[in-house]
């Protein structure tokens, strides 16, 4: 099979046209290149976005976290990985995946990182309204108590079955005292029902 050597015009445009979003960042750890697709998205210029620009489109909540990792990685040279949210040309911020290595110039040497983003906005979304079930039912779950239907224990936290009055002295801190209702006095001791209650 022949491998198809591309020539610089032809790694231009598949650069320019990629359906991702593509920057690149020189030893300075400034951006010095973003191709068409992040331009378009963010609705901003070269210009603009050159240096530190771009972060002026990052979610402020997200900031200072992505600049944390994205200057680790760059002073360790390691492949990052990382999501934050990115100001879109409308105004609305999309969630990004963004994941940035390490390239060599014609030299051989370090020459600084180039990254693709990728917009994950729906996935995030749709996480965070499964967790938001997921917490709702495990709430529900734990206002469920165990209770056999036989014998009354109660299975606690850790599996284990107690009576109904050690489970109640263990949740509450207090002391069950015993006495009889009203109608199992009368129910079952028809001969006391008219006396002190016990």
């Amino acid at each position: 099979m022949n491998a198809t050597i591309l020539n610089s015009n032809e790694y231009a445009v598949l650069v320019e046209q990629s359906p991702i979003l593509i920057w690149r960042a020189d030893l300075t750890m400034e951006c010095d290149y973003f191709n068409k697709r992040w331009l378009a998205f963010t609705g901003r210029t070269m210009a603009q976005e050159r240096g530190n620009g771009w972060a002026e489109g990052v979610h402020p909540e997200d900031l200072a976290r992505c600049l944390k990792i994205y200057t680790e990685s760059f002073a360790q040279r390691k492949i990052f990985e990382m999501e934050y949210r990115l100001r879109r040309a409308d105004g609305a911020f999309r969630w990004l995946f963004d994941r940035g290595v390490p390239f060599n110039g014609s030299t051989g040497q370090f020459a600084g990182y180039i990254g693709s983003c990728i917009d994950v906005t729906e996935r995030v979304v749709a996480e965070a309204q499964l967790k938001v079930v997921q917490t709702a039912e495990l709430e529900a779950l734990r206002g469920l108590l165990p209770l056999c239907a036989w014998c009354k224990k109660i299975r606690d936290e850790d599996g284990n079955w107690e009576t109904l009055e050690r489970y109640v002295c263990r949740q509450a801190k207090a002391e069950v005292t015993h006495c009889l209702c009203p109608d199992c006095k009368r129910n079952n001791f028809p001969q006391h029902h008219g006396a002190v209650s016990l």
